[in-house]
């Protein structure tokens, strides 16, 4: 055959921006996922999937483009030339069900949702098109307790995800307490309050001098680049940094009290003010403490988007990367109250609340930070397989224990017993079942315990003493099976 003749075959390759996660990873995300699920329903919340498309003018802010709207979102024109778009998050698709179901729907209507959501941007380190997001949200109620009842949700849920007390932080703000600020510094323009929030959500980075540059005329940094400022005066770009400063590590009280002295009485500030210490009155009667979730003003990330509290969970554990240097998760959850997102459907408002957390990013900064929840993941008992004319009693062995809710399996590839116990060793086995034609004959069976033999093994290095010991190695009557095998892998 010539090459012009030759078949073109593709590249087995991962598109950009996906991966392909096996059960290690899969285990991981489904051991949080059960966990925060369970959480959200003692808590009086309902499951709900909506799917995964949404017609594309349902994701409202997403679309750059309204005539081909693929940018940030993968999307398809129907065959009625309706385009429809793979789901961007959960609470857009949570905004439009409610909006067509809201005669219906038991008010205030709470419910909570994983599942994967998909995003057209480029894809980076640990930025991903397709990851796994977990939401719990209140449509329908204003009170401030419904926002104070989701974040005391959201740490509980972190907790039972699998971080250890005190290893993360729930830090909040209100978006009207920063508009009240710049109502009395007599900022009205809607530019200039974005320019501020984004003046402010690079405190970390630039520290107070950097951003009273973005905060005033600009700034110009080390690579002779300037960046336009949001053109505050001296007095208002003071009142942002105090602001920013009031949280400062003290108590949920005292930060009121600091903000109280600052907003200047604006009534919009006021109200916001108002709504934070409601909150905190009810945190306080929800049991959360003041290192789970501190009132924090130099949050302003999503400020942009909810209309009153917001809120995001910053993990503190120290966390390494593969080749062990510190690496800085930062934020691994966030919400607020966003009241005008029905109204986009109905023209009219209905007040709303929620927390959203991905799913394989907390599975990440726990495996960094050492708490690898997939860390005693297991593969099936494995029968190993001499002759074929026994096949019978290798899968009548396997039967008996998946009748005993133990998974296992025969194997049935081609390769003799010590690939084959390669192989369950590679599957992370708990254990190899051994019924060759002596133990056949004898009416006994010899289980491999390879919990046991690995954790032996690895105190042994002469060959020849291995063999003599065995480790891990048990021979037993055939009935007794099942009961030795459990006994290895539920206590394993």
């Amino acid at each position: 055959m010539t090459d012009e003749t030759a078949p073109t075959r593709p590249e087995a390759r991962s598109p950009r921006g996906f991966v392909d996660r096996r059960a290690r990873d899969l285990a991981a995300e489904r051991q949080i996922l059960t966990a925060v699920s369970a959480v959200y329903e003692r808590y009086g919340f309902e499951a709900l999937d909506t799917g995964a498309f949404e017609y594309a003018d349902a994701l409202g802010k997403f679309l750059p483009d309204a005539d081909r709207p693929n940018e940030g979102v993968f999307a398809l024109q129907d065959d009625d030339e309706q385009w429809m778009a793979l789901r961007y998050d959960l609470t857009a698709p949570l905004a439009r069900f409610a909006a067509q179901h809201w005669e219906t729907l038991p008010k205030p209507f709470r419910r909570y949702a994983f599942g994967p959501v998909w995003r057209n941007e480029k894809p980076g380190p640990g930025r991903f098109r397709e990851f796994t997001q977990c939401d719990a949200d209140t449509v329908g109620s204003a009170r401030p307790e419904a926002d104070a009842e989701i974040i005391a949700m959201a740490a509980e849920g972190l907790v039972a995800a699998g971080l250890p007390a005190g290893s993360a932080v729930i830090r909040i703000n209100n978006r009207k307490l920063l508009n009240g600020l710049l109502a009395t510094a007599g900022v009205s323009d809607e530019r200039q309050k974005l320019g501020v929030l984004r003046a402010v959500d690079k405190l970390d980075r630039l520290g107070p001098d950097g951003v009273r540059l973005l905060l005033g005329e600009g700034r110009k940094d080390e690579s002779g680049a300037f960046t336009k400022g949001a053109g505050l005066n001296a007095a208002a770009a003071e009142a942002v940094l105090a602001f920013t400063a009031a949280g400062g590590g003290a108590d949920r009280g005292s930060v009121l009290n600091r903000l109280a002295d600052i907003i200047g009485g604006s009534a919009e500030g006021d109200a916001g003010l108002a709504e934070l210490a409601a909150i905190n009155t009810a945190l306080k009667n929800l049991g959360v403490t003041e290192d789970q979730a501190v009132f924090e003003p130099a949050i302003v990330r999503g400020l942009e988007y909810y209309t009153g509290a917001v809120f995001e969970a910053e993990l503190l554990l120290e966390t390494t990367d593969e080749k062990g240097h510190p690496v800085r998760f930062g934020s691994i959850g966030g919400g607020g109250r966003y009241d005008d997102l029905v109204a986009r459907f109905t023209g009219q408002v209905v007040p709303a609340t929620g927390f959203s957390f991905g799913v394989s990013r907390l599975a990440s900064a726990l495996r960094a930070a050492g708490r690898d929840l997939a860390a005693e993941t297991r593969g099936p008992v494995v029968v190993i397989a001499f002759s074929q004319d026994d096949m019978a009693h290798y899968f009548a062995a396997a039967a008996e224990l998946r009748a005993a809710g133990l998974a296992a399996e025969v194997y049935l590839g081609s390769s003799g017993m010590k690939a084959q116990m390669k192989y369950a060793d590679r599957r992370l086995s708990p254990a190899a079942v051994i019924l060759g034609g002596d133990e056949i004959a004898a009416g006994t069976v010899t289980i491999m315990d390879l919990v046991l033999g690995r954790e032996l093994a690895a105190g042994i290095s002469d060959n020849s003493q291995w063999r003599e010991q065995r480790p891990g190695q048990i021979n037993c009557p055939r009935n007794e099976l099942v009961a030795t095998v459990a006994k290895i892998v539920r206590g394993a």
